[in-house]
């Protein structure tokens, strides 16, 4: 099947789960905005997940006041505190609780399509009151030298944050203990959790740069001591810093979309300090990034050049050696022919036939012998003056 076909075919996947998930969100009855007096009893009971809730909370005032451990759990905490935050962590969800999310939160149809399925480029959408932001993490493995990349979709309203993972990078447990560890930073809502997310997947991007710049300095090394694997590899780690590029290239642009947003949305100036602090860190990212590429780059036009190099003096060795044959068969050839002619003369006059003239008469050997060493003579000359000899 072609890569085009195999495209084609995934976002009709894609297309025929988003319609069950609508059909499904349909069937739950969608729950009153908050706040609202209704009692506990009236939320909607969707079908509750059982494996892909990691962790939930309910944040009020910066402080963790309920750990709800199903969604319906958490709908009611929410309608139980006014003003406070939710933040539900999934871990590749399925249609049940996508849809019961859509009608709770009231998500745009086209960001749960989004959110079924990974392989996607950072970016920022905006649906009324919601955001809409997918990520990738990198982590550098080190065992087996390669970067491994994960994805982690993120809706963000006014009172709530849902964080649906499609890897095991980024682990945002470590976000969620840095953030219940700073309550003021916590207090100032949903864009807090944001940028602190923004703030590991960026701070995650460190080891990752090291490991690729430590890989370099080794296939450098490679390079010059003629190892013949060493294209194989940098080919290899030119696609992973091309993979690279496609995680951090593209969130410099949602960065810079929060950026602009500051004065429109009333950012708080901690956050924009903290936000601006995040572009920083991926600006030199995405910089040593683009040098990495260029220098392997020039890694690889260094190493054909050498491979060039060592394949002309193989050739020149192989031709300096088939020419000194060749000047070795020319001696054989001519010191053959020398001595050939004196053996043909003797051959013929060893015959011992009695009509040959030349065996009875007095000066036949002696003749025979001049005649020998004549020929051998013209032969030995000619031969020198073309150089066999």
């Amino acid at each position: 099947m072609s890569e085009r076909t195999t495209g084609r075919s995934d976002r009709g996947d894609r297309l025929d789960r988003a319609s069950r998930i609508r059909a499904l969100a349909g069937r739950v009855r969608r729950t009153p905005e908050r706040p609202s007096t209704l009692p506990a009893a009236a939320a909607p009971e969707p079908v509750e997940p059982r494996s892909s809730l990691i962790d939930t909370a309910v944040y009020l005032d910066g402080d963790r006041v309920d750990s709800p451990d199903s969604l319906a759990g958490t709908y009611r905490a929410l309608h139980d505190h006014p003003g406070a935050v939710g933040w539900i962590g999934l871990y590749r969800p399925d249609d049940h609780e996508l849809a019961s999310l859509a009608h709770e939160f009231d998500l745009h149809e086209l960001a749960i399509e989004d959110a079924i399925t990974a392989h996607q480029r950072p970016k920022l959408e905006r649906y009324d009151d919601t955001l809409f932001v997918v990520l990738r993490a990198a982590r550098y493995l080190d065992d087996v030298e390669e970067v491994e990349f994960g994805e982690v979709h993120l809706f963000v309203g006014p009172d709530f944050v849902i964080s649906v993972r499609h890897s095991e990078a980024p682990d945002l447990s470590a976000v969620r203990r840095r953030l219940e560890s700073n309550p003021d930073l916590l207090r100032l809502g949903p864009e807090a959790i944001l940028y602190a997310i923004l703030d590991r997947v960026v701070d995650g991007y460190a080891p990752v740069v090291a490991g690729l710049e430590n890989d370099i300095d080794e296939i450098e090394t490679e390079v010059f001591q003629g190892d013949p694997r060493v294209s194989r590899r940098i080919y290899e780690l030119s696609r992973e810093v091309i993979e690279f590029q496609r995680a951090t290239r593209p969130l410099a642009a949602v960065v810079a979309a929060l950026t602009a947003g500051f004065d429109k949305y009333g950012t708080d100036e901690e956050l924009q300090r903290y936000l601006r602090d995040v572009e920083d860190h991926l600006t030199v990212v995405i910089e040593q990034v683009d040098g990495f590429r260029q220098l392997l780059r020039d890694i690889l036009t260094v190493n054909a050049t050498l491979v060039a190099q060592q394949q002309n003096e193989e050739m020149k060795a192989l031709s300096e050696a088939s020419i000194d044959q060749n000047e070795e068969v020319k001696r054989i050839s001519a010191w053959a022919a020398i001595l050939f002619a004196p053996t043909l003369i003797g051959t013929v006059y060893g015959m011992n036939f009695d009509v040959m003239p030349e065996l009875h008469w007095h000066y036949g050997y002696p003749f025979a012998l001049a005649m020998m060493l004549l020929v051998s003579l013209v032969l030995y000359l000619v031969f020198r003056r073309r150089g066999w000899i």
